[in-house]
């Protein structure tokens, strides 16, 4: 077992950057947070909601002790890394950060409100980075004092597992910028892929298709969501249409379509669900409420 322990390595890491500011204790924040922590990085996460704070330290435990039990971290390393992670409640806690991810609700003017106090209490000279999964990156620095340190940072869910981040890049963002984004997400062991600032930037304008075209098959009375799912998993899919909108929250999925179809001028394509529309209107969000496409009360 003891030749399977692989312990953070400081020097592959391509940033200089280490310690790291989270706002936003939610589902992204909480795999980020703890993907920083494990990648050797000092990680002060930010949020008002005490429950939040603690689930995001109980993820993280979580996580260790996982990655311990499959060998894929020694106990030192899992409780230094778990040490290397705090909470807190006000943003002034992330002074002396040289980066701070933003992961709050998907709403522009939530995301301007938060980068207004980050800047508050850091050094102009840190990088700010936005985990938005469709608005406007540009849109967002517009409100900042310093919007040519702001870039897009896409992480996917859950953000402690899967290997990709779009880096976004705003019509504001200094080069030097972007590329501080790219190496630190090579530092968290990420794959970055640098795009611009355009509606659902590219994994999530191609999504739309994936769920829409699936949606309205349902919707036409041409299938289920137990057999479009299995047809997409027979092909190589590793998630069907209905099982990955159940993971990622229906809510989100609907959000998501609901902006690009907005910003690329109400294309008929992008158009959103109606059926969709009603299971997130009924409470039927996934997974995180025990039922969506599919029921989970077992879970």
């Amino acid at each position: 077992m003891a030749d399977r322990v692989q312990e953070p390595d400081r020097e592959a890491n391509k940033s200089s950057l280490r310690r790291l500011g989270i706002v936003g204790a939610g589902t992204m924040g909480r795999g980020i947070a703890w993907t920083a922590a494990r990648a050797g990085f000092t990680v002060i996460a930010v949020d008002v909601d005490e429950k939040a704070r603690q689930a995001l330290l109980d993820h993280a435990r979580a996580r260790a002790e996982r990655a311990v039990g499959r060998g894929e971290l020694s106990l030192e390393a899992a409780e230094a890394a778990l040490r290397r992670l705090s909470a807190h409640e006000a943003p002034e806690a992330l002074a002396g950060s040289e980066a701070v991810i933003e992961a709050v609700y998907e709403a522009p003017d939530v995301k301007r409100s938060v980068f207004a106090a980050v800047e508050a209490a850091v050094d102009p000279a840190t990088l700010l980075l936005t985990n938005t999964s469709s608005l406007s990156v540009t849109e967002i620095a517009a409100g900042l004092r310093r919007p040519e340190r702001l870039v897009g940072m896409h992480f996917f869910n859950p953000a402690d597992v899967m290997p990709l981040v779009e880096i976004v890049r705003a019509a504001q963002s200094d080069p030097a910028a972007v590329a501080a984004a790219v190496s630190l997400a090579e530092s968290l062991g990420k794959t970055p892929i640098v795009v611009r600032d355009t509606p659902g930037f590219v994994v999530n304008r191609v999504a739309r298709a994936y769920y829409n075209e699936s949606l309205r098959l349902i919707e036409w009375g041409q299938g289920k969501p137990e057999a479009i799912d299995a047809l997409f998993e027979a092909r190589g899919f590793k998630m069907g249409p209905f099982a990955l909108q159940d993971l990622i929250g229906l809510d989100v999925n609907f959000a998501t379509t609901s902006t690009v179809f907005a910003q690329t001028f109400y294309e008929p394509r992008f158009r959103p669900s109606l059926l969709q529309k009603a299971y997130v209107f009924a409470g039927r969000l996934g997974r995180k409420r025990g039922r969506g496409f599919y029921r989970y009360d077992d879970r």
